[in-house]
């Protein structure tokens, strides 16, 4: 059997997909890393929304989803970038979210994490800044999750520079009652995030997020880093306190990240966790018993997939990351809160699609072949 991908340009090119899929397995929890997938969210195809109304969530699906990601031992990073929080998903969207994993999470003896942001202000001063993060961080200890304290789009308009920063973030540091993880998010996936930490100068910028962590590192589980810059995460990485983590958030470098060097090693909290997660698991679990090299043969030819799906511009990689997990068969459509199906071309879902694919993700290749074909057809490529 084969199927006709279309290129850019509207050239075809006959592609044979695979068989069967890649053998994975549940195994036992990790030992070597703390690994947490950002999940996605699943629309729900029935609802009579616009792209700007408030999303409309399949409850089922979205949780369905999470207990996939639990029963392979990830942790679920809840309410993040990958569920859309700004582009689709409003606060209350997220606070109900939130308190849903949270409570199954409890059910199912499930790691789970959850973004503390602003988003429920669209702009405001530094006092409105620090109330909108209190109001969230409320709602994330009360659901029992641990708070991940987001980049906040407020903050960065309100911001004059690094004291700021180190004030707002002081403020709600000291009012935590468990250990955060402090996300830092580059301005290639949310582009309204330049200029964070007081400065467009990386390196000004870093100093004051380690400032900030260094007057508190009881307070600090670990920080996110989304730079997609391998190097200046290892220089953060060696630079944290004792005791602080690093969870790469880097989905371009995430295999040497993971692996580490002589002076240490990032855990992980990333996106493309979420549609390599058994795959994911299956290289951690490697890892655990001390064989790098086996860890970075199962992951390293993964880059390739997350390098497309995470390309410029990288805000838009949601759109790939909900359309393998309904090739995959964990959700019925592909429909996206906010319309965000849209946001990416043909060639590119092709192209995800093959090297999804040849890595073995999806459990039902045939299913997904069918999925991909009815997909080429409403855009008139016919088989």
């Amino acid at each position: 059997m084969t199927i006709r991908l279309p290129g850019v340009g509207g050239a075809l090119r006959t592609y044979e997909p695979r068989t069967e899929p890649l053998a994975v397995t549940p195994g036992t929890p990790f030992t070597s890393r703390t690994v947490f997938s950002a999940a996605h969210v699943v629309a729900d195809p029935f609802a009579d929304v616009s792209p700007d109304s408030p999303a409309a969530v399949d409850w089922d699906a979205t949780l369905a989803f999470r207990r996939h990601l639990w029963s392979h031992g990830l942790g679920v990073a809840e309410a993040m970038d990958t569920a859309q929080r700004g582009m689709g998903l409003d606060w209350a969207g997220a606070a109900e979210l939130i308190r849903r994993s949270a409570a199954e999470a409890k059910s199912v003896g499930g790691l789970i994490a959850c973004g503390v942001g602003t988003d429920q202000i669209a702009s405001g001063s530094l006092a409105e800044v620090r109330a909108a993060y209190e109001e969230q961080l409320a709602v994330v200890e009360e659901s029992g999750a641990q708070a991940i304290l987001m980049a906040s789009r407020a903050l960065a308009a309100a911001a004059k520079g690094p004291e700021d920063y180190l004030e707002v973030y002081g403020h709600l540091l000291r009012q935590a009652t468990e250990p955060v993880v402090l996300h830092w998010l580059g301005p290639m996936f949310d582009p309204a995030l330049e200029g964070y930490w007081g400065s467009s100068d990386l390196d000004a910028a870093t100093d004051t997020f380690l400032d900030v962590i260094a007057a508190h590192p009881d307070k600090v589980d670990g920080i996110k880093v989304s730079l997609l810059d391998a190097r200046r995460e290892i220089d953060i990485r060696r630079r944290l306190p004792k005791g602080v983590r690093c969870y790469t958030g880097d989905d371009f470098n995430y295999p040497e990240l993971i692996a580490g060097d002589e002076q240490g090693f990032s855990h992980a909290l990333l996106g493309i966790f979420d549609p390599l997660g058994p795959l994911a698991a299956q290289a951690v679990r490697t890892l655990d018993t001390g064989d790098v090299q086996g860890f970075r043969d199962l992951l390293d030819p993964t880059v390739g997939l997350s390098r497309h799906l995470f390309q410029a511009p990288t805000r838009f990689y949601k759109t790939g990351v909900v359309f393998l997990a309904w090739l995959a068969g964990h959700q019925s459509h592909f429909t996206m809160v906010g319309g965000l199906q849209s946001a990416r071309s043909l060639p590119h879902f092709a192209t995800a699609y093959e090297l999804a694919d040849g890595l073995g993700l999806f459990p039902d290749p045939k299913l997904a072949e069918e999925r991909m074909k009815t997909l080429l057809s409403v855009y008139g490529v016919n088989q």
